[in-house]
């Protein structure tokens, strides 16, 4: 009975006011089978109720869910009267009562200005309907104004709902009518009566009292303007920036003087873009702020590195860069051509360092410009100088100097260079004195401090000495005999044979001269004697009578 209350309700009225709703954009959440027509959300707002059912094709219909949502744009702001909803009942009403409304039971609707149902008004919220009295049709009054009518239910988790309401929720709509106003500003039952306050922007749809002035206004019936410094809908909105506030327009908000120092656009609440300030915003900050106020140009976020000041207008004194110059340049050969920005020396560094910023000390063993130059003979290459290269713990062996690259002078080595060579040497390496160059002739050994061994003489002591009288008097150097040679031989060096007709020592005996040869070590007679003599040495001489024989030797 209860529903045929409210659909005969619905006759009576909807003769009066337009359905705003039909064939407006529409959505639903978790729509059933999505894409397919049968089930679209616009199937509740086509003007077709004829039949109610899951597939006839005219109802919006969700899968269950813990919330379902639909909603209508109607496009633009209406003046609403009444809403009615036609829910699915597939055409059946015990299938509608023992299958459908445990679905329904406990829905809300709402118009708002937005899709947020938080942010308009509630028309209507089931809070006593079970499946036996919900009715398949319903009519809610809601005389206020709005672009959306939203739908919405829910189940949510740890929540007692009454009983007979179903654990899950849907949209099933087959037919949701909006009926009002087709334009704004009118009342009445055929919205034909102008609203009566001329600032009114939406007024009651059946008494005519201002809901809403239109902006710029406030007051019952709209008759007074902003003040000053606000604008807009209900005056709830500020004025920006204007140069006069007193000329900051009360229904759009435009600065009809323009906009403060530091703002721009028709309502002045835009800062200056970076980088511009002043009036108008026609300013533009210096290129070595990090940051300048939109208002005056001060460059309120410090400067960029190699600049200071509060227009960001000096460079950092020489010696000094980076942020707010706090930085000390490094041994830059120059200090005058140290980068203000980031310290890097741009004429390269003092003798000694490297580096952009020329911080870093030259690398062990090198020092000068550019660390281009190799350390000496330093007795510790760590303590190299780094900018001229002087040892300071003095050379290694062999080297003199400051920088110990000169070597030790010929004939001298080792530290500092007071060491003398052997004498003997043909020349000592400076720095251990050894003989590279070999001895003179007679000495041998490292140093060339050893006479050559008996029996030797000369360079290396590789000659072997000759027939010398006694060995050990062989002059190591020359290879002289000096105590004479041994028989036989003769000369300072003892090398050469006697010569024929000679022997003995130092060949100084002359041969007998009834030999035919003597031996020349000791005078015999090795090749026999001349006729008529016999012996060893050919000395005795041979009787006339006896008969002549040769020695046998």
């Amino acid at each position: 009975m209860l529903s045929v209350i409210f659909y005969m309700g619905l006759l009576a009225i909807s003769k009066a006011y337009v359905n705003v709703a039909v064939n407006k954009p529409a959505y639903q959440q978790y729509p059933l089978y999505d894409g397919k027509d049968t089930y679209n959300a616009s199937n509740a707002v086509d003007g077709r109720k004829s039949n109610l059912s899951l597939n006839g094709g005219q109802c919006a219909v969700s899968w269950a869910s813990t919330t379902a949502t639909w909603w209508v744009n109607l496009t633009s702001i209406h003046s609403i009267h009444h809403i009615t909803i036609y829910f699915r009942t597939d055409n059946n009403d015990s299938m509608f009562r023992a299958y459908i409304a445990e679905d329904l039971l406990g829905f809300s609707v709402y118009v708002s200005n937005t899709t947020g149902r938080s942010q308009g008004t509630l028309c209507f919220k089931d809070d006593s309907f079970t499946i036996h009295t919900m009715p398949p049709v319903i009519t809610a009054n809601c005389f206020v104004h709005g672009q959306y009518v939203i739908y919405y239910n829910e189940r949510l988790p740890g929540v007692v709902y009454p009983d007979g309401h179903n654990r899950y929720v849907a949209s099933l709509l087959c037919e949701v009518e909006v009926y009002g106003c087709p334009d704004t500003g009118f009342y009445g039952s055929n919205c034909s009566i102008p609203c009566p306050d001329v600032n009114c922007q939406y007024c009651h749809i059946e008494t005519g009292y201002s809901q809403c002035c239109k902006p710029g206004y406030q007051g019952h019936q709209c008759e007074l303007v902003c003040p000053s410094g606000s604008y807009g809908a209900a005056c709830n909105f500020t004025c920006g920036n204007c140069r006069d506030v007193n000329q900051c327009d009360h229904v759009t908000g435009a600065c009809l003087t323009g906009c403060s120092a530091g703002y721009m656009g028709d309502l002045c609440k835009t800062p200056c873009p970076s980088g511009f300030f002043g009036q108008n915003c026609s300013e533009i900050c210096k290129d070595t702020c990090s940051g300048c106020n939109n208002f005056n140009g001060l460059c309120d976020s410090g400067c960029i590195p190699g600049w200071m000041g509060d227009l960001c207008n000096k460079e950092c004194a020489k010696g000094s860069y980076g942020t707010r110059c706090n930085e000390t340049c490094g041994n830059c050969r120059d200090v005058n051509e140290c980068s203000n920005f980031n310290g890097t020396c741009l004429t390269g560094c003092d003798a000694g360092f490297e580096g952009n910023l020329c911080r870093t000390i030259c690398a062990s063993g090198l020092y000068g410009v550019d660390c281009k130059d190799i350390c000496g003979n330093c007795r510790d290459i760590d303590l190299c100088f780094h900018t001229n290269g002087t040892c300071l713990t003095g050379c290694a062996d062999g080297y003199q100097g400051d920088l110990c690259k000169t070597p030790c002078p010929l004939g001298f080595f080792g530290k500092d260079c007071i060491k003398k060579c052997t004498e003997t040497c043909l020349g000592c390496i400076n720095v251990n004195g050894l003989c590279a160059a070999g001895c003179l002739p007679g000495w041998i050994g490292n140093f060339c401090d050893k006479e050559c061994h008996t029996g030797f003489f000369g360079v290396s002591c590789k000659k072997t000495c000759g027939n010398c009288h006694d060995l050990k008097q062989c002059d190591h150097t020359n290879g002289t005999c000096l105590t004479g040679c041994v028989s036989g031989y003769m000369g300072d060096m003892c090398q050469t044979r006697c010569q024929p007709g000679f022997f003995g020592r130092d060949c100084s005996e002359k041969c007998i001269d009834t030999c035919n040869g003597c031996n020349d070590v000791n005078g015999l007679c090795d090749y026999g004697c001349i006729p008529g003599w016999i012996g060893y040495f050919c000395n005795k001489g041979i009787d006339q009578n006896n008969t002549c024989r040769r020695a046998n030797f």
